[in-house]
């Protein structure tokens, strides 16, 4: 799990105020953050099977996202990509 900075810092930077942690960009972003530290995770403890499993879903959610943001507000979908380098 992230840290409340950690969170905070994201929110701050993706959404559009301090309360804003339900936009697309936002959870994109969240869930981003939250697949390169499992990822750093698995390069460490290549067997955690459990792990892998909940990547792959997170993996699934964030495409899920991106293709939402993209057929809903082109722009903002590549600024965020670019960003995130998706």
């Amino acid at each position: 799990m992230l840290n409340k900075e950690v969170v905070a810092s994201i929110v701050e930077q993706f959404g559009s105020n301090s309360a804003d942690t339900g936009s697309s960009a936002v959870q994109i972003a969240l869930l981003n953050a939250r697949i390169r530290k499992v990822s750093g995770h698995l390069k460490l403890f290549p067997k955690d099977k459990h792990s892998r499993y909940g990547l792959i879903k997170m993996v699934g959610e964030r495409k899920r996202f991106l293709a939402y943001l993209n057929r809903t507000d082109r722009e903002l979908y590549l600024k965020l990509a670019d960003k995130l380098a998706v």
